[in-house]
C-alpha cells in the first residue's frame, strides 16, 4: 500500500462530483484507504455535528461579490469571532508569547470589544528558569549574548493551559506560541485551539514568506551549524 501524496496531486479529482478509483493517483488516500474514509465519516455523526457545519458556514461568508468578483472579505481575527458567535462561546482564552505581547494586548481588546469574556496567560507565567527542567547554560537564549548563567524563564504552555482551563474558557486562541510548545498547549487545553498567528521571527511571522522567497529557499533547509 502507497503513503497518501495528496500534496504531489495535480488532477485533484476530489474536488469534482464524478470521479471512478481507476483515474485516481496509486497515492491517492480515496483509492487505497477508502475504509479509513467510510470510518473517518461516521464520526461526523457521533461528534459535535454544529462544529463542522459552523465552519463550513464562516467560510462561505468569507466571500462576497465584489465589484463583479468573488473576493475574500474576512481577516483571520475577524473569523474567529463570528465562528465564536456561531457556536455560542463567550470565554474566550489567549495563551501568548511574550515575543507578541502587544499582537496579544490588541488581540484582547478587539475580542472584548467584540463582547467576548476574555482571560490571557503569557508564556513566562509561573515564573521558572529553564534549568528547572534541565536544560543546560549553553542552551538558553542567553548564550548567545554570553551570559549562560543568567536567568532565563522558560516558556510554560502547561501551565497556560492548565490556568485556561482553570477559567473555563470555550476556545483557545494561540498567539505565536514556540513550535512544541504550541502542541504540548493544544495537548493539554481542555478547550478547542485555534492559532491565530504561528510564530516565525524571521519573517514577521508569516511562514508562508519563506517558501517563496529566494532569501530563504532552498539555502535555509540545508542550514548547517556553525
Amino acid at each position: 500500500m502507497v503513503a497518501p501524496q495528496c500534496a504531489k496531486c495535480v488532477d485533484r479529482k476530489c474536488y469534482v462530483e464524478e470521479w471512478s478509483s481507476e483515474k485516481l493517483p496509486g497515492f491517492c488516500p480515496m483509492r487505497d484507504k477508502p475504509e479509513v474514509i467510510d470510518a473517518a465519516m461516521e464520526r461526523y455523526e457521533s461528534g459535535d455535528r454544529d462544529l463542522y457545519v459552523n465552519s463550513t458556514i464562516t467560510e462561505q461568508r468569507a466571500y462576497q461579490m465584489v465589484r463583479g468578483r468573488v473576493m475574500a472579505v474576512r481577516p483571520r481575527m475577524l473569523e474567529v469571532i463570528k465562528f465564536s458567535e456561531m457556536m455560542g462561546w463567550n470565554r474566550l482564552g489567549v495563551a501568548f508569547c511574550v515575543g507578541l505581547a502587544e499582537e496579544a494586548r490588541r488581540v484582547v481588546e478587539i475580542l472584548e470589544g467584540a463582547g467576548f469574556d476574555v482571560c490571557s496567560v503569557c508564556c513566562k507565567c509561573g515564573s521558572v528558569d529553564k534549568t528547572w527542567w534541565g536544560i543546560s547554560g549553553e542552551d538558553k537564549i542567553a548564550t548567545v549574548r554570553g551570559s549562560s548563567e543568567a536567568f532565563e524563564a522558560g516558556c510554560n504552555p502547561i501551565v497556560q493551559a492548565e490556568v485556561l482551563n482553570s477559567e473555563s474558557t470555550e476556545l483557545n486562541v494561540i498567539v505565536g506560541l514556540c513550535i512544541g510548545h504550541d502542541i504540548q498547549f493544544t495537548e493539554c487545553s481542555e478547550a478547542p485551539v485555534t492559532t491565530l498567528i504561528v510564530k516565525d521571527r524571521v519573517t514577521g511571522h508569516n511562514p508562508l514568506a519563506a517558501l517563496y522567497s529566494g532569501y530563504h529557499h532552498p539555502r535555509l533547509w540545508r542550514e548547517e551549524e556553525t
